[in-house]
């Protein structure tokens, strides 16, 4: 029978969700602010590709995301033994799956939602100054449709594509880690020996 305790949040649960939340707070008022500033100046045509962006982004992130859940950390090893660019960042990435995927998934994917209904917002905003005749409601209700529909079909059509190639996408960002390394000293994890087993560290013993 389960203990009472196995149902209980502890430390960690709390300190992982107070940090995601202080994460998402800041990369949403920084990115909100860029957009809305953008919006601002911008005419409805440049609006629509800042929305677009900012949904891209978010599948993007989606795709990587997935892809390090669904990656086998063994071939990278091979790799990283003939010193193929980008493998051993890609070993890290794999074996701090938990982190990316919640930085992917959890802040950028969430963020990203957001911001784009907001600029979805404004652009219809916009469009009724300019067209004061046209109707608000039906103006507003088909702009969080067709955000709607481009952020989750594109999600969906990504998702298989990082499932079926999840290796090569993690591959793709290991070598763009491995890139801020060698040009501006970027490290996001302190570097870990490679076993050509591939099997992950045994975590320790308490």
């Amino acid at each position: 029978m389960a203990s009472a305790s196995q149902g209980r949040l502890g430390r960690e649960d709390w300190r992982r969700g107070i940090t995601i939340g202080a994460s998402t707070f800041v990369a949403a008022l920084a990115v909100s602010t860029l957009s809305e500033a953008a919006l601002r100046v911008s005419g409805i045509v440049v609006a629509g590709l800042v929305l677009a962006a900012i949904i891209f982004v978010g599948i993007v992130f989606d795709i990587v995301g997935v892809a390090t859940a669904a990656a086998d950390e063994a071939p990278f090893h091979a790799m990283a033994a003939k010193k193929r660019n980008g493998a051993r960042q890609a070993i890290a990435v794999v074996r701090h799956a938990a982190q990316v995927t919640s930085f992917c998934n959890d802040i950028v994917g969430d963020v990203s939602g957001t911001i784009s209904g907001s600029a979805g917002a404004a652009i219809v905003f916009r469009i009724m100054v300019s067209r004061p005749h046209l109707n608000d409601a039906l103006a507003s209700a088909l702009m969080v449709s067709l955000v709607a529909a481009l952020t989750v079909g594109g999600k969906a059509v990504a998702k298989g594509l990082a499932i079926n190639r999840a290796n090569d996408i993690v591959l793709v960002v290991g070598r763009l880690l491995s890139f801020l390394e060698a040009h501006f000293g970027v490290h996001f994890w302190a570097q870990e020996p490679s076993n050509h087993k591939g099997a992950k560290p045994k975590p320790r013993q308490r």
